[in-house]
């Protein structure tokens, strides 16, 4: 397995161009990230800084080409993985313990494009039940713009 990664690294490294080999490089600082701070590969991938209490949670990645759609902007995708991450971390985190939270529905409204040097998405409870948990979500560009607005419903499921 070794030898082939490495042979896929280096034909990477030689065909790829200067935009290819900084995708590369964030892409393996990310995977450098995980291992290192024992997270998801989500986490390290997308270089997720995390703040939770109590109340809400938010998450800042740095925007980067490798995000992007094929408008060069960031992709809605990526944007729902934040915001359901941000959304999940918090559900999780006010479990009590020998439980956790699954997505049961994400609804998001996109609202401007999401551009500039980073992403901020922040979660907060809307209601929280005994088996069921409803979270709100809004992701913000650097300048402020609020770019996506989300709630989620949460399942409690034991672990």
């Amino acid at each position: 397995m070794k030898d082939d990664l490495r042979q896929l690294f280096e034909t990477c490294i030689e065909g790829g161009s200067e935009e290819d080999l900084n995708s590369l490089a964030q892409l393996l600082e990310g995977f450098q990230r995980k291992i290192q701070n024992n997270s998801t590969y989500i986490d390290g991938i997308l270089h997720m800084e995390r703040k939770i209490d109590e109340t809400s949670c938010e998450i800042t990645i740095p925007l980067h080409p490798i995000l992007n759609n094929n408008l060069n902007i960031l992709h809605g995708g990526m944007t729902a993985t934040v915001l359901d991450t941000a959304m999940g971390s918090l559900a999780n985190y006010l479990q009590p313990e020998g439980f956790g939270a699954v997505t049961n529905q994400l609804n998001i409204h996109y609202i401007a494009p999401g551009i500039g040097e980073t992403l901020r998405c922040k979660a907060e409870v809307v209601h929280k039940g005994t088996k069921t948990m409803v979270i709100s979500g809004e992701a913000y560009r650097d300048d402020g713009k609020k770019i996506a607005y989300a709630t989620g419903t949460f399942f409690t499921i034991n672990k």
